[in-house]
């Protein structure tokens, strides 16, 4: 259905990507939102309509309805300033519980588990697609997302980089691969170029059906996999996601500056680039669950104050 709503919502979501904003999953919640609204008979936002929308399902997590409601107030917010007819929902309305992840750091052995369980995948073409996959993203630390928008032109082999078009608030940043993840990365295109359909997609990484990878896909055989090889979560918060590979890579590269004597300010700025985070104290929190990390910034704290060797780096 189409609408003076549609039409806003289509004016509000332009405006924002034009920022650098990407909004999948908000555009999709806007979308049944309207017609939640559309549904009931109603043209305007009201601060009942975004309360009951936001609240369904029934006993639903608070965090997911508190977000469904942000949502929803971005959009009522920029409609109020064309009219105020429209309602803003307070902030607050539905308490968020702050609950973050822990970071299920993954051992060599463990990646490479997961690596070799991808042969139990039931075509080649997914289980070189997912070998890779993985792979790449434990050398490299990209995000998920990252990975499965790289189009083959991003894949340069001649000159061992990737360029990351898709990062968070459209941020692009080119990284550099080690030969062995080139050769892999070229093995891999041989064995799409050889088995995937012929769909026209420019994606690099392909599903059985050569399309573009789809986030909730990859997720699924991921769990997939890591349950035939028995992982276990370590504690409620800390189970092992996909996510993590960033992590564990974000932890792996600054032990692997320590042990060199290297600076770890430097390498840590030099980090956050490569991560692509636009805050560094996002990077911080990364290394903070690692006792290693923890353990090694004790010692150069007691190293300062002491004024020993450590106290350098």
């Amino acid at each position: 259905m189409t609408g003076p709503l549609r039409d806003q919502l289509a004016d509000y979501l332009a405006l924002r990507r034009a920022l650098g904003y990407r909004l999948e999953r908000p555009e999709k919640l806007l979308g049944q939102f309207l017609g939640h609204l559309e549904h009931d008979g109603e043209t305007v936002i009201t601060v009942p309509s975004a309360l009951a929308w936001a609240q369904l399902p029934a006993g639903g997590d608070s965090n997911w309805r508190a977000y469904r409601l942000s949502v929803v107030r971005g959009f009522a917010t920029y409609l109020h300033a064309i009219d105020p007819v429209h309602e803003v929902p307070a902030a607050g309305l539905l308490p968020q519980r702050p609950l973050r992840a822990s970071p299920y750091l993954y051992s060599d052995a463990e990646v490479a588990a997961l690596i070799a369980a991808t042969a139990t995948l039931r075509t080649p073409l997914r289980r070189a697609t997912f070998a890779t996959l993985i792979g790449l993203l434990s050398v490299t630390g990209i995000r998920i997302g990252e990975a499965i928008s790289l189009d083959r032109g991003d894949v340069d082999l001649a000159g061992g980089r990737l360029t990351i078009r898709f990062g968070k608030f459209g941020k692009t940043r080119e990284l550099a691969l080690h030969p062995s993840a080139v050769q892999a990365l070229r093995n891999y295109r041989q064995a799409r170029d050889r088995s995937a359909p012929q769909t026209g997609t420019p994606a690099f990484f392909v599903s059985a059906a050569g399309t573009r990878l789809i986030y909730c896909n990859v997720h699924n055989t991921f769990h997939r996999l890591v349950r035939h090889i028995g992982l276990l979560p370590r504690s409620p918060s800390c189970r092992p996601r996909i996510h993590d590979l960033r992590h564990t890579f974000a932890v792996r590269a600054m032990l692997d500056a320590y042990a060199a004597g290297e600076d770890g300010q430097a390498r840590l700025t030099l980090l956050s680039a490569w991560l692509g985070h636009v805050h560094p104290d996002n990077t911080y929190w990364y290394l903070s669950a690692a006792p290693e990390l923890m353990a090694l910034a004790g010692q150069r704290l007691e190293a300062l104050l002491t004024g020993g060797p450590e106290a350098r780096s």
